[in-house]
This record gives structure tokens, sequence and C-alpha cells, in this order.
């Protein structure tokens, strides 16, 4: 039997698109803010600038060329590579399998939201219990699963340019607009509480952008470095194969350094966007306290922000779930994408037979990570300190273990085994300079190294205990 084609991006715009809609997830739109507000606000904005233009610009270097140049999907590329290094392929295979199991869940969590307010039921959304209690209930929680498995798969069976490119080209632009828009309406808010204070969204934009660097020490700058660090592989969809995938589609006459840049910027703004959207709206109607709700800030204190607001707030709230759907939709799509390509490459099977047989299992994987509230509910200290049921540990297992030891192994290839002229060379390979060369040689022999081994150790919880000791 004839081995079906992959299929590639039409363009560059096409690649970029799909790529930045890869990268702008939920990590963007829900860790950041809630990271920013935790970790001193402007403090961590430059923090986590600073390296994604060196740590991030790397590693997305790294896996687009690494996937044109291979012209392989992530579990085949590094033994084409070097052979003998087939095992980082399935080790960073095993990523996205993992992630997928509860990636469809969360954005049934979303689909639920733009429910209720598409209802206006804004005061329930916004009630105490209200989250819990949804996704601790026996079906509703599936049921929405399943609806958001289903479009993402349905995107992937179509294929890259029909599927994955057109979805892009359309979500992408109305995503960002949408941020954009709801951003400045975010400043535009003012509310004046039981006491007689009042806070303005000017005011909220302050305590976001200007760092806070009170009670700041060694200790705590290390870890909100590592915070911005473990950012940048949910924001940019770095070491888990995407990229690879999405690079081994592109076409050789894309002018790589741009298309890098691009999806490093846009992803960027989004990021920005996202913080400036939610954290001035949080401080106006619920001071600096109700930032401090963690990865609860969109599920719970988001939904009583759009109550607060009034007759608006339903359909604010209504747009921003949607938007976040948008988001969590593309993200997933490029989970499933990766892990089929990398199935038909594995089994030489058909993309529509491969992608109906993978949303067969992520159903019975959703299903399972859903029961995990209630049926299936139990609590296991994980060794970073935090204690989780089943999703948080496929989410400690994925992006706290296994992500900063492939990057770490990834640049010993590349940086000490092949050399970066590896990579360089596909940088160059369309006739354009890469600017960043020299930074680049530096960042994946030298600093990227010490700095994943570092962050392995500290999501291990092997670092904090040998500086106890």
């Amino acid at each position: 039997m004839k081995k079906e084609s992959k299929g590639g991006f039409s363009g560059q715009l096409g690649f970029v698109l799909a790529a930045a809609g890869s990268a702008v997830g939920v990590g963007n739109i829900w860790r950041f803010p809630y990271l920013a507000a935790k970790d001193g606000g402007g403090l961590f904005i430059i923090i986590y600038l600073v390296l994604v233009f060196t740590f991030g610009f790397t590693l997305l270097t790294s896996d687009i060329a690494t996937g044109r140049k291979t012209q392989q999907s992530s579990i085949k590329a590094y033994d084409t590579m070097r052979h003998g290094w087939g095992f980082l392929g399935i080790f960073t295979f095993f990523v996205p399998v993992l992630i997928m199991t509860y990636y469809a869940v969360i954005g049934g969590w979303v689909t639920k939201y733009i429910v209720a307010f598409a209802q206006g039921s804004t005061a329930d959304a916004a009630a105490d219990g209200y989250f819990t209690g949804f996704i601790t209930a026996p079906y509703a929680p599936i049921v929405f699963a399943l609806i958001f498995l289903f479009f993402t798969a349905f995107i992937v069976y179509r294929g890259v340019e029909k599927g994955i490119e057109q979805c892009s080209k359309v979500i992408m632009p109305i995503l960002l607009v949408m941020i954009i828009v709801i951003s400045i309406y975010s400043l535009t808010l003012h509310h004046t509480d039981e006491s007689g204070l009042t806070r303005t969204g000017i005011q909220g934009l302050a305590v976001y952008f200007i760092p806070n660097v009170q009670g700041l020490t060694v200790s705590r700058f290390f870890q909100i470095l590592l915070d911005a660090m473990s950012q940048l592989f949910f924001s940019l969809s770095v070491s888990m194969g995407i990229m690879i995938t999405y690079g081994s589609y592109v076409k050789k006459d894309v002018n790589l350094n741009k298309a890098v840049s691009q999806i490093e910027i846009f992803d960027t703004v989004v990021a920005l966007l996202a913080g400036m959207m939610i954290i001035p709206a949080v401080f106006v109607f619920s001071g600096t306290e109700g930032m401090g709700q963690g990865p609860g800030l969109i599920f719970v204190s988001l939904p009583k922000v759009f109550d607060a607001m009034g007759a608006a707030g339903r359909f604010i709230g209504l747009a921003f779930f949607i938007m976040v759907a948008f988001a969590a939709l593309t993200s997933c799509v490029s989970v499933l994408e990766t892990i089929t390509a990398n199935c038909m490459e594995l089994f030489h099977s058909s993309r529509k037979k491969t992608t109906l047989i993978l949303s067969v299992i992520y159903a019975v994987a959703s299903i399972l990570i859903c029961m995990g509230y209630n049926k299936l509910y139990f609590e296991l200290p994980l060794p970073n300190g935090s204690v989780g049921q089943l999703l948080d540990i496929m989410d400690y297992i994925s992006n706290s273990v296994m992500m900063p030891a492939i990057s770490f192994l990834a640049c010993i290839l590349i940086g000490w085994i092949l050399k970066p002229k590896w990579i360089i060379s596909e940088m160059e390979s369309t006739g354009h300079r890469f600017s960043r060369k020299k930074l680049y040689s530096v960042m994946v022999r030298y600093v990227m190294p010490v700095m994943m081994f570092l962050l392995f150790l500290e999501s291990t919880g092997l670092l904090g205990r040998l500086l106890t000791k």
C-alpha cells in the first residue's frame, strides 16, 4: 500500500498562523496572568520577555528547523538526526500523548461556561462552588469534553491545509481582535466597594506592569525565574514534538528566521494582552485579594467579575470564554495532529483512519480524567510539593518532568554532538541570514543545558532537597 502524504502548509502565513495557534492556548490566557499576579507583576513580565527571546527562541528554532530538515515527525526525527537517539523521539512522542488525555477535558470546562453565559446564567456561574459542582458532576463534564474533542478531531481529520491551516486562518485573527477589544474594555472599568474605595482599570494595569520587588530574596527570584521558564513550554509548544511536526510541513522556500520571529512576537503579545484583559478587571472588582486565585482565576474569579459588571457582564463573559475556547481548540488540534502524524509514520495508516482510532482512544481517556473528580478521585502527593489527582498527575509528568528532560537532551545532541551548525545551515538554507546564530550557538551549547537541568531538578523536587542539605 502506498504511504499517504502527510500534507503541508500552503506557505509562510499558513505555517505561522497554525504554529501561533498551537502556541497561543490556554497557557497564555489562563496560566500567564495568574503567574504574573503571583510573581510580582512587571518583575515576572521583564524576566519572561528576556527568556522568550533567548531560551524560547532557542527551543523554537531547534524544533522547527529539526522538523523541516529531517522531514519527519518527532518520533523519527531524532533518530534521523543521529542514529541511536531514537529514544528521545519516543520520549518526545509521549508528551502530547499524555497532554491529550486532559486537554479536551479543560476545553469542555470552557465550553460549559460558554453555554452558561449564552443562557444568561451569569449569577449562577459566579456562585461559590459552581465550578467545583460542575467538574465533580457524574455526566456533564464528560458530555462537554466529548463535544470539544469532536471539533478537535474533525479539524485534524480534514488534514493540514484544509483543516488545520484553514481553521487557524479564521480563528487567529478573530482571537486577536477579541483579546484587544476586551483588553481595552478592562482598562475603562471602575468600581467603588462598600468601604467607599474606588478602583480603576488603569490602576489594575499599573499593578500588572509595575515590578513589585517587595520582599524579594535570591530564593524568591530563582522561583520566579523557574516559573517564567516553565511558562515558555506552555506558551511556545516546544519540547513536545508539536513544532517538529509542524516544521516538517513547512516548504523549503519559507524563511524560517522570519517565521520564528513572527511566532515569538505573536505569542508574547497575546500573553501580555491576556494579562491586560484579566488582571485590571479582577483588581477593579476584587482588589489584589482576587488576584490570588491561582489556576482558578478564569473559572472562579472572572465569573464573579463578569457578574459584578451587570448587564454588560453577560456579553463580555460570553465573548471572553468563546475567545478562550478558540485558543484551547487551536492548541488541542496541534496536540492531536502531532500524535496523528507520528502514528501515520509508525503504522503507515491513512490520516482518516488514524484520526478516528485516536478519537475513540481519547474519548475513553477524557471520560477517565473526568471521573478523576468523582468516582476515581484520589489525592497523591507529588515530588514538587503539590497534591494531585488524575489530571494533575498527567500534567505533572508531561510538563514538569518530561519536557525539561527532553530540552536538556536535545541541547546536548544539537549543541555538542551535531554542533549548532546543523541547525544554522537549515535556518540559512533559503539564502536568508540567520541574524541570531551567535546567540543560538551560545544558548544551545552552554546556557540551555544548565538551566534545563536546574528546571528538571526544581520540578521533581530534587533542587529543594539539595539546597536544604
